[in-house]
C-alpha cells in the first residue's frame, strides 16, 4: 500500500546503480520521478565496488561514472555524484545517504527498484536505512506493491513512481555489444558512442545463453 505522509517538493533525488551501462530506463524512471514529485534535481551516483554483485569486468569505475556524466549533460536537472566510485572499499547505500544528507538541507529521497528494494534485509543497517529518508520505487516485475505495507517496510515512508515496469536490462545490453549487436535503441547516443569508442564489453565472456531483454532489474 502506498504512504505519501510527507510531500517530496523541493527534494534531491538521490538514484544509485551500477549503470553498467546506463540506459533509456535508468533515464525515464529519473525523469518521472523528478516530474511526478517535484524534486529539485536528481544525483545519479555510480556505485564504487557494490557489495550485492559480483566484480564488474573489463569495465572500470571511471568508465561508468564517464557514460552517466555524458548522458545528462542535456538534462540541467540532473548531476552525477563521485562519492562512491571516489571511496575506498565497499559502497554500502546507508555511508553514501548519511554523506549526502547533510548537503540537502532541502530533504532527500532515494530513487530505487522494487526488486532492490525487496531484498533490503540484505543490506548494510537495513532498518535505519528505511527510516533515513523517503523512498521512490520504480515498479519491477513480480513484485507487488502490497509488500512494502509489511514490515520490515512499515518504519518507511515510500512513494511509487507512476510508470509501466521496467523491461530492459543493462546485462542484456551488455551481451548484445559482446555478440556485436548494436543497442543504440535502448541506451543514450553519448553511451553508444562511449562503448564503441572505448572497446567496452566486447571481450567479455557470455556466461548465460541470449535472453530476452524483459528482466526486473533496472542494471
Amino acid at each position: 500500500m502506498e504512504r505519501k505522509p510527507l510531500s517530496l517538493k523541493g527534494s534531491v533525488g538521490l538514484f544509485g546503480g551500477t549503470f553498467n551501462p546506463l540506459h533509456n530506463a535508468h533515464l525515464r524512471v529519473a525523469r518521472l520521478a523528478l516530474e511526478q514529485f517535484k524534486l529539485s534535481s536528481v544525483l545519479l551516483i555510480p556505485n564504487g565496488i557494490p557489495p550485492h554483485r559480483a566484480p564488474l569486468e573489463g569495465i572500470t569505475s571511471e568508465d561508468r561514472y564517464r557514460m552517466v556524466r555524458a548522458a545528462i549533460a542535456r538534462y540541467p536537472r540532473f548531476d552525477v555524484s563521485r562519492i562512491e566510485i571516489d571511496r575506498e572499499g565497499r559502497s554500502y547505500t546507508i555511508d553514501t545517504i548519511r554523506a549526502l544528507k547533510d548537503d540537502c538541507p532541502q530533504g532527500a529521497c532515494f530513487i530505487v527498484g522494487a526488486d532492490r528494494l525487496s531484498d533490503i534485509t540484505t543490506w548494510r543497517e537495513p532498518e535505519a536505512l528505511l527510516r533515513s529518508v523517503p523512498f521512490v520505487v520504480a515498479p519491477r516485475e513480480g513484485i507487488s506493491a502490497e509488500l512494502f505495507s509489511r514490515p520490515p517496510f512499515d518504519v518507511a515512508v515510500i512513494h511509487f513512481v507512476d510508470m509501466e515496469e521496467v523491461d530492459l536490462s543493462a546485462s542484456w545490453l551488455r551481451e548484445r555489444v559482446a555478440r556485436g549487436e548494436r543497442i543504440e535503441e535502448w541506451v543514450p547516443p553519448e553511451v553508444a558512442a562511449y562503448i564503441a569508442d572505448n572497446g567496452l564489453y566486447r571481450k567479455r565472456e557470455l556466461a548465460v545463453a541470449p535472453r530476452s531483454h524483459r528482466d526486473r532489474r533496472l542494471g
